[in-house]
């Protein structure tokens, strides 16, 4: 009588099949699952730095003209009136209308730009601080008068110096520089071009913010140069009273 079965041969064989097609679905899932990391943390850093790009526009068109009163102590009644603006290759101060937590919806805010080094000492990193602005005397506070500049050596408007700590929001890391320039007329040369430092008690007709990253994958997106405008059509120097009514 002939029964019917397997060897013990044909049964290593069939689980030798069976252990090499599991081990090619388990290598097939982890190449994807790979695969899908590395795009999506692509994706997460294309979009991490076109949010920096169009928050910095933001900020930049949001620019208000602001005169700060800066007095010699908070009790004075009076203080000196000044264009308030602090521009320097490094750092820059202004007052917007674009604030981080509310966009556009909430009140200025006093924004202070400062390129500091990056982590491990790797390149540089832009961050900014906010600082709700209130009246002319909240921006004066930043203020300290006129008088010689110590880096540049010449008389200007100057500022408190720009505190970083952990309420300081990082725009844009990993960078190989990052550096502002603002448009004005050089005295020098009576021309308009573009100055690494406002030394002059108005406002620049432009703002520039040059950047480029240290990653040099093509194939992710890079922070670009950002320009805006300033449209300020008033004169600092000048008195504007209000229309009397009719």
């Amino acid at each position: 009588m002939k029964r019917s079965g397997v060897t013990l041969i044909e049964v290593l064989i069939a689980v030798s099949l069976l252990s090499l097609l599991s081990l090619g679905i388990l290598f097939a899932l982890r190449v994807g699952m790979g695969a899908l990391e590395k795009t999506d943390r692509r994706l997460m850093n294309n979009r991490r730095v076109a949010g920096a790009q169009r928050i910095l526009q933001q900020q930049l068109a949001g620019f208000i003209p602001v005169i700060a009163v800066a007095a010699p102590s908070p009790d004075a009644a009076a203080g000196m009136k000044v264009p308030f603006f602090e521009g320097r290759e490094q750092s820059m101060r202004f007052v917007s209308t674009y604030s981080l937590s509310e966009a556009s919806r909430g009140i200025p805010q006093i924004l202070e730009f400062q390129v500091i080094p990056g982590e491990q000492g790797r390149g540089v990193r832009l961050v900014v601080n906010e600082n709700p602005y209130s009246g002319p005397r909240s921006a004066g506070v930043f203020c300290l008068g006129p008088g010689p500049d110590p880096e540049l050596g010449v008389p200007t408007q100057r500022f408190l110096p720009i505190s970083i700590g952990p309420a300081s929001f990082v725009l844009a890391d990993r960078l190989a520089y990052c550096r502002f320039s603002f448009l004005g007329i050089n005295p020098a040369k009576n021309l308009e071009q573009w100055l690494p430092n406002w030394t002059f008690v108005k406002w620049p007709s432009g703002i520039r913010v040059e950047m480029a990253s240290l990653d040099t994958d093509l194939v992710n997106l890079k922070p670009v140069t950002v320009t805006a405008a300033v449209h300020v059509n008033r004169d600092p120097a000048l008195e504007y009273l209000d229309a009397p009514p009719e």
